[in-house]
Order: C-alpha cells, then sequence, then structure tokens
C-alpha cells in the first residue's frame, strides 16, 4: 500500500504540516461560542442595572429634579466626572465574565462622549488674536499677593479681571500692576486692568442680597461683586463685564445651596440682554459649571471661549486638584481663538485665559 503524505512542500523543500485556524482566529471562535451561551448573558443583573442607570442619568439629567436641594443643578456641575464610574463598572462586568453587563456600558460610554467628546481634543484656531483677556480669582487668603500679581503681569494680558480682592490687598495689586498696565478700576471686590484706556466703568447690582427685604434695602457700590466698562481697543470699544457670583455650599439641610448665586446668573443675564453694543466679553468666577441648568439663560447670549477654542476642560478649581471649571470667559460679538489655563498663582483658583479677534 501506497503512504500518501498531506504534508505541503515550499520552494525552498521544506515540509510544512497543516495547522489549520490561526490563534486569532480559534480566539474569536472561542469568543462567539462563549457569546452564545445563555450564562454570560445571565450573570451580573447588578452591573448590569448599574451601567444602564448610569446611562440613564448622563442622558436625562435635565430631568433630575432642581425642586428639593438643586439636586439636578449638584448632578450637571460634576457630570463629565460620572463617566469614571464606566471603567469601574468594566472591570467587574469583566471579572464576573457578564456579557450583559459589557453590552450595556455602550449607552453610558456612547452618551458620555456625545455630551463631552468634542471637548478632548484642542479647539483653538491658527490665526492670532486680537486682544488677550485674562480672569483670576485671586482668593481672600492669598497669602502673597505681589507674587500672584507680578505672574498676572508676565501672562500678557491686554485685559485683566480680578475677583476677590480684598480692601488689605488692593493696594498691593495695584502698586504691582501699575507698571504693565495704564489704565485701571477697582469697584468693591473686583477690578479690570488695561493696556488700553477705560471708560464708562460703572458698578453692576447681582442681586447678592437675599430674604424678604432684599428689594428694600439699596444697593451699595462699595460692596459691589461686579463691574461693566468699555475697552477702547484698536478696532472699536469692547464691553466687559466682571463678575464673582455668590458661592454655592452643600450641607444637609439646604442640599446644593445656589439660590443666590442663581439670583446673580439672571441679573448678569439681563444686563448682557440689554447692552447695545455688539461686542461684549464677560470674566469672572461664576460659582458654577455651564453644564448646570441655571446658566441656560446666560449661555444662550454668550458663547463659552473654552468650549470654542479651548483644549479638554479646562479646570480651574480647587487650584490644587481641579474638579471643575467655574471660572469663566463669555463672549458676543467676537471671535475666540484659543483659550487654556494659566499655572497656579497661590490663590484657590486657576487663573483663565483667551485670545479673540473680530
Amino acid at each position: 500500500m501506497t503512504h500518501v503524505d498531506t504534508a505541503e512542500t515550499g520552494q525552498d523543500g521544506d515540509r510544512r504540516q497543516d495547522t489549520g485556524p490561526g490563534p486569532r482566529h480559534s480566539g474569536i471562535r472561542r469568543a462567539v461560542l462563549l457569546l452564545a451561551r445563555p450564562e454570560p448573558w445571565r450573570r451580573g443583573p447588578v452591573l448590569t442595572a448599574s451601567a444602564l442607570l448610569l446611562g440613564l442619568l448622563m442622558l436625562l439629567h435635565g430631568s433630575v429634579p432642581n425642586g428639593i436641594g438643586h439636586l439636578g443643578s449638584l448632578v450637571e456641575t460634576f457630570l463629565p466626572w460620572f463617566g469614571l464610574f464606566v471603567p469601574v463598572l468594566l472591570a467587574g462586568a469583566l471579572l464576573r465574565r457578564s456579557a450583559a453587563a459589557v453590552a450595556a456600558l455602550l449607552l453610558p460610554v456612547t452618551v458620555w462622549l456625545s455630551l463631552f467628546g468634542g471637548l478632548l481634543g484642542d479647539r483653538s484656531h491658527s490665526g492670532s488674536g486680537l486682544l488677550t483677556l485674562v480672569s483670576h480669582n485671586v482668593g481672600a487668603d492669598n497669602p502673597d499677593p505681589a507674587a500672584t500679581a507680578r505672574a498676572l503681569a508676565a501672562s500678557g494680558a491686554d485685559v485683566l479681571a480680578l475677583e476677590e480682592i480684598t480692601p488689605e490687598a488692593a493696594g498691593t495689586y495695584e502698586r504691582e500692576l501699575a507698571g504693565t498696565y495704564r489704565f485701571h478700576a477697582v469697584l468693591g471686590t473686583v477690578g479690570v486692568w488695561s493696556s488700553r484706556p477705560l471708560s464708562d466703568t460703572r458698578p453692576v447690582d447681582i442681586e447678592m442680597d437675599y430674604g424678604p427685604l432684599a428689594a428694600t434695602k439699596p444697593f451699595d457700590p462699595a460692596s459691589t461683586r461686579a463691574l461693566r466698562t468699555t475697552v477702547d481697543t484698536v478696532r472699536g470699544p469692547l464691553v466687559v463685564y466682571v463678575a464673582h457670583l455668590a458661592s454655592v455650599r452643600v450641607t444637609p439641610r439646604d442640599g446644593f445651596g445656589t439660590a443666590q448665586r442663581d439670583r446673580g446668573v439672571q441679573a448678569i443675564g439681563r444686563a448682557v440682554a440689554a447692552e447695545r453694543d455688539e461686542r461684549v466679553v464677560l470674566l469672572g468666577d461664576l460659582n458654577g459649571t455651564l453644564d448646570d441648568r441655571a446658566f441656560g439663560g446666560l449661555t444662550a447670549r454668550l458663547t463659552s471661549a473654552q468650549d470654542a477654542a479651548g483644549d479638554g476642560f479646562g479646570l480651574t478649581w480647587p487650584a490644587g486638584f481641579p474638579l471643575a471649571r467655574i471660572d469663566q470667559i463669555l463672549v458676543r460679538g467676537v471671535r475666540p481663538e484659543s483659550s487654556w489655563v494659566l499655572p497656579d498663582t497661590g490663590s484657590d483658583h486657576l487663573p483663565v485665559a483667551a485670545e479673540i479677534s473680530w
């Protein structure tokens, strides 16, 4: 009997054995067979439900009620961070070998990317800006305001807005910034420094008093936390608002306490809406992220420089480990070319900067 050898012979005379499908195809085949079994789809029901709830929470965040403790605003303030639950749930799904949980995670991943995926890349434009704007909450407890002022003077800002200026530190900022900026105005705890002339500077009432007697109390310019001024640029006037809205706190009794801040948002929104000048910028510590529904009326009129021309999320607070962007540069009638966050200056906030043109 003649023996037939089925081995192949290559051009070099070597004999190669037919080993069948490669390891890659074998792995795919094993995965398909594993997913075809019912057990992986039955495992991890809690993980599956958690993934679906996470996706629905991010998708329907606007439906979270705000009536009790401003829960909706609290969720929206930290909405981008909800994406951190995805790798945690994925690790649990893989550990449990739950195909259902892995599939369910497609919902929160898709929703997160649709909400924030556009913020991951660099959105700056190639053209150079006409003006550089910088805003900084310098911090009432800043241990070295002189060093902060020098750092800001070196930033290259044409217009510099400061918030939370204390009476004790006001002279320091004026003295240290005088060599860089010819023009400046300080009203209450906010100020603006400019390389171009300023005019029509006046306080803006952001309705800080809250309660049944608020309407009967006269506005005190000495305690103002917002101002409006006009910068005379080489291409015409630019209206600049500087604001430091009320702080927010999370307490067991009141939840996310935003009532005074929300009144300030509405007051600034009305001032901007009544502004007849075409070019308007708002600089300041707004004590809230623009994902918070409370800012909807303001963002309908103004564009975030960071969203339009920044790189990443541009988080600013707290300075040591930023969790949220509550320091904003918002514009109307001008084009943001770039936006970025400046290094720590000793405050509990990081400064923000933007280049604009028109």
